[in-house]
């Protein structure tokens, strides 16, 4: 063993060896191996025991069958960050979606001269990470912000955790006003968590640039006691949208069995974020499923 680890941590060829090994498993479990078998490895491996695809009962057992068994295009526009919008525009209207600055297939349209003075945020409409947030555009590296934006088109998130809905996106880039609160803070991102098109509970994300909080939230705005991957913050007052936005949620959730949707709350104006239909690619810690019975909440199938 002390003979691996050496290979491994003092060699060149070592560190290569187990690379390569790294990056040929990898590419079997996202390129080659079954959508299930994928699952099943990936569930066995973080929870600890099998996936249940006969009979599931947990929350991430259902998102998991769901994700193998429910597929429709709608699932995939409403994936889509920029198909999407015209969605929002005709279930909730269009003063609910954040200002689009400019959308482009092509990186090199991202320059300074096409962008505003004021903060805005640029990523791609067909994956979760990446995003850029710029303040002050003067200080941005454009020929860097490019290279990483055509590297980004060129990526089918969906080889990155067998989520159907993002395979058949066609890559763009979107630029939108970022969202900032009185005190120039990203704001509280609102997470509804919708089984059946009826909310179930509420994630908020808190100060997520700085140190990033979680709370959960019961239907009626009674505080969760539960950690997921993030701590805890300070138990705080329901926001005084809060009724609108439940209903907004339950408006955009009524066509799927299981939805995320985001929203924000900015001085008494709700913002759409975006759906999605597998956080965490199925696998986010929510409530386990004692607590979620003594709630009164099920997700059926």
């Amino acid at each position: 063993m002390d003979y691996i680890k050496h290979l491994y941590r003092d060699t060149t060829i070592g560190h290569w060896l187990f690379n390569s090994i790294k990056k040929l498993k990898d590419f079997i479990n996202s390129r080659i191996l079954p959508e299930k078998l994928y699952r099943k490895r990936i569930f066995k491996n973080i929870y600890g025991y099998n996936l249940d695809l006969e009979n599931p009962k947990t929350i991430q057992e259902k998102i998991n069958w769901l994700q193998l068994n429910d597929r429709t295009q709608l699932h995939t526009l409403c994936t889509d960050k920029y198909a999407v919008r015209e969605y929002v525009k005709e279930k909730i209207g269009e003063q609910y979606l954040i200002p689009l600055v400019l959308h482009s297939t092509n990186p090199k349209d991202i320059v300074s001269e096409n962008l505003p003075d004021y903060p805005f945020i640029i990523k791609t409409n067909h994956g979760s990470r990446g995003h850029v947030i710029v303040r002050d555009k003067s200080k941005i590296d454009w020929k860097s912000v490019q290279k990483n934006l055509k590297k980004s088109l060129k990526s089918n998130f969906y080889y990155n955790a067998r989520e159907w809905q993002y395979k058949n996106i066609k890559p763009r880039i979107i630029v939108e006003k970022l969202l900032l609160d009185k005190n120039n803070n990203i704001p509280y991102d609102y997470k509804f968590i919708c089984y059946n098109g009826h909310v179930a509970f509420i994630e908020v994300i808190i100060d997520r640039h700085t140190d990033i909080k979680s709370n959960f939230y019961d239907s009626d705005w009674k505080i969760v006691k539960y950690e997921g991957f993030f701590k805890s913050g300070n138990d705080f007052k329901r926001p005084v949208n809060f009724s609108k936005m439940k209903s907004t949620a339950e408006i955009l959730a009524k066509d799927f069995r299981f939805l995320r949707v985001d929203l924000y709350d900015i001085e008494s104006k709700i913002y759409f974020g975006e759906m999605t239909f597998s956080p965490v690619a199925g696998f986010e810690p929510f409530p386990p499923l004692e607590l979620v019975k003594k709630l009164g909440i099920n997700l059926e199938l």
